[in-house]
């Protein structure tokens, strides 16, 4: 393994946590006995393994796709996470298949792609801003880099070592070379991964050389798409004239701004994040805080989903964030979780742990059925089931068991199998703890394995219980998050209370530990409503529930059709209750909202003069990473309408009052 260089945190690898807890661990054993080998079958059945045996032909009918072979890819990289806590013979057998498959499909000069070996060979490095060759590159590293990590198998390791040599021989500004770079980013990222687990500085040369070149004028995609031009191959035309839609508008270091194509751009951060922490190169940090503040202030759904529109699937404006139309690819949401993953590690602040947290417990984990065997490719907000055709038919009122592009299943497979690694941070001289769960987890400090053995219902609940153990005593620090969503929280070390003092979002305990001590964290997580800054203009007057980590939402199956006819009272009150036959146990909320009486709009009506009587109604919130798990086809809602509360009706009513007297 290549040494790497010193950086404020380094994160806990998933293989030393175990989770134990009722929410995670379901979903990890679903994801490794269901979803993997569904993922598989259909990826057999579909094609994209049996691209690799270069056997198509003009004429044929299922042509290998410019992306199909990320997919296989991405499923690799799952199945390997997956093998690295339960080992299992019959996946690894299914991995070594795939992996003899792409050697034999291998070319001599090391290159590496089903399609533009049989389908488009004189194409290849043609249209690098709209085509996928160095993309799927990246995600083959990335599951080949796992797989190695897995088994210490080199097999799919040196093939992929051979295909990134012919890369850092053809990209570059050396003279005969390419100064171009991928449309869809991706290869930056695997190339940090390469050379971790390889130790060749090149590959960390050459993922540097992507970020760097990137945007540079003259712009490259410009120059290419005029050779194209020349030649007659037509584009494909989604990335459009600025480039802005694949973050290629600008060098990386001049951007500011989240823009275009979500998924593209999460991965591009990841990129720059990484070869910043393994090359000490400061000059990135400024752009990626720019980055991060732009998007979680201004372009950040309450889920934490990110992308409003399928148009580009990506951003629009600022506070450009409406619910049915909502975008919030999966991939995009996991893309965002890689992203706070580093920039925490970057930078130890809480505020990046609360949205990595909110996009990881929200927008990601809907992206698939808890049953493990349909997926979310869009992640609205709101879903009317009559709406989701034409231009709306993006937005699916259930999950589906595949889709022609099929990025995100083994997306949230490979994040659900690995998820363990967002929980700690390590340091010479601090134990982090960014999420809780129960569960194990050994972490390197002071010199020693500390392990950690934590009690909690969390997310259902809010009291934690930690017990450490270690070979010998020593003074560390342990840092433990306090949420921002949390008002209230108090601490216990061994029974004596502890002055919880939060600092960027963490509360630190320095102290000389012994092996047995005991430490109590208690967050308190009332039901919170959640306002929209005022320039989101279709969350005005309404409020999203949330409890600790999660928001929730309601579904038609509980609540009667027309969600959107219904009003929270000024003081609206909800209970939680954790209801264990219910969507594999959740806690529910339960409260009473308005709606309009049904019997005065009888005799087909469209408008009334009059105010509708009003009756009062329970109501029941669920979790909204476990919505669409029910009956099928149903309405859902996250914002709801809010009467204003009483300050507000005193401030109309002597508004009122002032405008008679003006009058008088």
């Amino acid at each position: 393994m290549a040494t790497r260089k010193p950086h404020p945190l380094s994160a806990v690898s998933f293989t030393q946590v175990s989770l134990h807890d009722a929410f995670w661990a379901p979903r990890q054993r679903v994801n490794r006995k269901i979803t993997l080998p569904i993922e598989y079958q259909q990826c057999r059945k579909t094609g994209r393994i049996d691209a690799f045996k270069l056997e198509w032909k003009p004429g044929l009918p299922n042509e290998p796709h410019i992306f199909w072979d990320s997919d296989v890819g991405k499923w690799i990289e799952a199945a390997a996470y997956s093998l690295m806590t339960h080992p299992d013979k019959k996946l690894e057998a299914r991995i070594d298949g795939v992996a003899a498959l792409m050697a034999r499909a291998q070319q001599p000069d090391g290159y590496l792609n089903a399609h533009f070996t049989v389908v488009e060979p004189e194409k290849r490095w043609a249209n690098l801003s709209e085509w996928h060759e160095l993309y799927c590159a990246g995600h083959l590293m990335e599951g080949a880099v796992a797989y190695y990590e897995a088994t210490g198998k080199r097999a799919m390791l040196d093939v992929m070592c051979r295909y990134a040599d012919l890369i850092c021989k053809v990209f570059g500004r050396g003279p005969g070379q390419k100064r171009g770079y991928c449309g869809h980013e991706e290869v930056e990222l695997a190339l940090v991964k390469l050379y971790r687990a390889t130790g060749a500085k090149r590959y960390l040369s050459q993922a540097k050389y992507f970020i760097d070149e990137r945007g540079q004028a003259p712009n490259y995609f410009k120059l290419e798409a005029e050779a194209l031009q020349k030649k007659g191959w037509k584009k494909l035309g989604w990335v459009g004239s600025d480039y802005s839609y694949c973050q290629a508008h600008r060098p990386v270091r001049e951007q500011g701004q989240v823009v275009g194509h979500a998924v593209r751009a999460m991965y591009l951060y990841c990129g720059m994040a990484d070869v910043a922490t393994e090359t000490g190169d400061a000059t990135l940090r400024p752009a990626l805080k720019r980055l991060w503040n732009h998007l979680t202030h201004r372009r950040l759904y309450v889920t934490g989903g990110i992308g409003s529109t399928r148009h580009n699937e990506g951003f629009t404006f600022d506070y450009d964030l409406p619910n049915e139309t909502a975008y919030c690819e999966t991939c995009a949401s996991v893309g965002l979780v890689f992203w706070a993953h580093r920039m925490l590690q970057l930078t130890g602040d809480g505020e990046v742990a609360d949205i990595l947290e909110r996009t990881l417990y929200n927008g990601a984990l809907s992206g698939v059925s808890l049953d493990g065997k349909r997926f979310f490719y869009a992640n609205p907000l709101a879903v009317y089931p009559a709406a989701c055709t034409g231009a709306q038919a993006h937005v699916a009122a259930e999950r589906q068991e595949w889709f022609g592009c099929a990025c995100c299943p083994p997306n949230i497979a490979r994040l659900i199998a690995s998820v363990g690694q967002y929980f700690y941070s390590q340091s010479e001289k601090a134990a982090w703890i960014h999420l809780y769960a129960q569960g194990d987890a050994a972490l390197r400090v002071a010199g020693q394995t500390v392990r950690l053995r934590t009690d909690t219902r969390y997310p259902w609940d809010g009291e934690i219980r930690m017990r450490l153990a270690m070979p010998n005593p020593a003074r560390f620090t342990l840092a433990l998050r306090i949420p921002a969503w949390c008002p209230e929280a108090s601490l216990a070390v061994n029974h004596t209370p502890w002055r919880v003092q939060s600092a960027r979002g963490y509360t630190k305990i320095s102290r000389r530990w012994e092996s047995g001590d005991v430490v109590n964290l208690r967050l308190s997580m009332p039901v919170l409503q959640v306002e929209a800054h005022p320039k989101v203009r279709g969350n005005c007057g309404r409020v999203a529930l949330q409890r600790g980590p999660l928001v929730y939402c309601v579904e038609q199956v509980d609540n009667g059709r027309e969600l959107r006819d219904l009003t929270l009272p000024a003081a609206a009150r909800f209970r939680p209750a954790f209801v264990k036959s219910l969507l594999g146990g959740v806690t529910v909320l339960r409260g009473r909202a308005f709606r309009r009486h049904p019997r005065e709009w009888r005799g087909g009506r469209l408008y009334r003069m009059a105010p509708t009587r009003r009756q009062a109604v329970p109501i029941t919130a669920v979790p909204y990473c476990v919505w669409g798990n029910r009956a099928p086809g149903q309405e859902m809602l996250v914002w709801m309408n809010k009467e204003p509360d009483q300050g507000a009706r005193s401030d109309i009513r002597a508004c009122k009052a002032n405008e008679r007297k003006g009058r008088e």
